[in-house]
């Protein structure tokens, strides 16, 4: 999930439904081929698979458990559990077909432990780990183990947000949470078309090791690890509380279109302090951790807040930077030489409801030769006819209901830089204080300006391979008569 802020009062009672790991829907992964597939909303329970360890989730758009502003192109898991005194914890899985998987361990603040990236994992003798630089990313023989220890926070020595090259793990700390709850996160970003969400492989498996030396698996060991508890949280561990969030919005004052400024104004994510001073305009020397809600630590994250008042159509126009390939299934890994790992940019509702609408990730995105994009915002209504992939043009949608809460006008959007290369100087990794975004990451932070949708399309008309060829015939055609005519005088 996303660092940002979530309702933490109705999310509450919601979590702790989830904690009772309903097997509702906990079929085989369906295929993907595009769109998500449609689905009966009459029917009790959440779609996509589960497991007894893996309860709660998966968290993505819609129609998937959709709060703390998740990336569409992912799928995220949650395992709650308590490791018995004296036992030991290894979890089995295989290596997805995706562009990146990981494991997070988190306090009870929603705070992140450790991360454990999927480059970094060994895999077992006679497997291969795709994710690393030039591997098969099609190997049959895929697995891996890894071992949870009951501990503290580990001092891994790297960088967050950073691609660490040669670094190598097997093992990730866990803290007992009020001396008794464990949280893991495990995140697929991206599967390979044609797989699954957990990108063709199955949800991984916890392997018990007891004091006594016996081994459980698969359903023994969650019940002795207790798995169906129930989320043991802070009162803050979920964000901002929706009072909270009225009282920003309506600071004396401020203006209708708050915190929505004109040029667009964005913002690195530092911690918690530093995300209300977007709203109360407070500066400082804000610490840059990862400390948000139940972050991505691996991502470094910045926002901006639009508002339609302004004008119905909003239009980006950025650089994006160099990553893999790897949705079509690509043989080989190529990480060496890239900027990042990941890349997306998300259109979302407001800091209470923070549910995400649409995610374009850095494959999905049409760019020209220069990888320069153009990404017009608007509701459905408002969307120019040029603003198609088709045309060279990204779009993605407002909320017809803008923050989900008090501003029918608002607009959020989100941006993902994920592992970056350290010699990469544009990253948002490297935005050390407020104010300095657009000096560090030029022309990778992307520029805004307000349109109607009449305006947008006269100025950026459709550039279709069919219409360009169009066109090219008729200039030939009209020169042809052009010279016809000449000679005939």
């Amino acid at each position: 999930m996303n660092p940002a802020l979530s309702r933490p009062l109705g999310w509450l009672t919601l979590a702790a439904s989830l904690a009772l790991g309903s097997t509702a829907f906990a079929a085989d992964p369906v295929p993907m081929s595009g769109p998500k597939q449609t689905v009966d909303n009459t029917q009790p329970g959440v779609p996509g698979v589960r497991t007894c360890f893996w309860a709660s989730g998966p968290y993505s758009g819609d129609p998937y458990l959709n709060i703390a502003w998740p990336d569409t192109n992912t799928y995220y898991w949650g395992a709650k559990f308590t490791m018995p005194e004296g036992s030991k914890l290894r979890i089995e899985g295989q290596f997805a077909h995706a562009r990146y998987t990981s494991y997070t361990s988190y306090d009870d603040r929603g705070q992140p432990v450790e991360t454990l990236a999927d480059y970094l994992i060994t895999p077992l003798p006679g497997n291969v780990n795709p994710a690393r630089d030039g591997a098969d990313r099609r190997a049959p023989r895929r697995s891996y183990a890894i071992d949870v220890l009951a501990g503290g926070e580990r001092d891994t020595g790297r960088a967050e947000g950073y691609y660490v090259e040669g670094a190598t793990s097997r093992v990730i700390h866990a803290p007992m949470n009020g001396g008794t709850q464990q949280v893991l996160l495990l995140r697929t970003y991206t599967p390979d078309r044609g797989t699954s969400i957990t990108g063709g492989v199955p949800l991984p498996v916890p392997v018990l090791t007891l004091a006594d030396g016996s081994v459980v698996r698969g359903a023994a060991a969650c019940k002795a690890l207790q798995t169906n508890q129930l989320l043991k949280v802070q009162a803050d561990a979920f964000g901002m509380p929706v009072a909270r969030y009225r009282e920003l919005l309506t600071l004396p004052g401020k203006p209708d279109t708050h915190p929505a400024t004109r040029p667009s104004t964005w913002y690195a994510q530092f911690d918690r302090k530093q995300f209300e001073g977007i709203f109360t305009g407070a500066v400082g020397n804000f610490e840059r951790k990862s400390e948000g809600f139940y972050p991505t630590v691996d991502n470094q994250y910045i926002r901006t807040f639009i508002n339609r008042k302004f004008g119905p159509v909003y239009v980006l126009r950025g650089t994006l930077p160099t990553t893999p390939r790897t949705m079509d299934g690509e043989p080989r890994m190529e990480v060496r030489g890239k900027d990042m790992r990941y890349w997306s940019i998300c259109s979302q509702h407001g800091a209470a409801n923070t549910t995400v609408v649409k995610c374009l990730n850095d494959e999905e995105v049409v760019t020209d030769k220069n990888r320069h994009y153009v990404i017009a915002f608007s509701r459905a209504a408002d969307r120019p006819r040029t603003a198609f992939a088709e045309c060279g043009i990204n779009w993605l949608p407002i909320p017809d209901d803008g923050d989900g809460m008090f501003d029918p006008d608002q607009g959020n959007i989100l941006m993902r830089n994920m592992l970056a290369r350290p010699d990469f100087e544009h990253a948002i990794q490297r935005v050390k204080k407020t104010g300095e975004e657009r000096a560090v990451m030029g022309d990778y932070l992307p520029a805004g300006i307000y349109m109607t949708k009449d305006i947008f399309e006269s100025a950026y008309t459709c550039q279709s391979p069919v219409e360009l060829a169009r066109l090219a015939h008729e200039a030939d055609a009209a020169d042809a008569a052009q010279q016809a005519a000449a000679q005939a005088k």
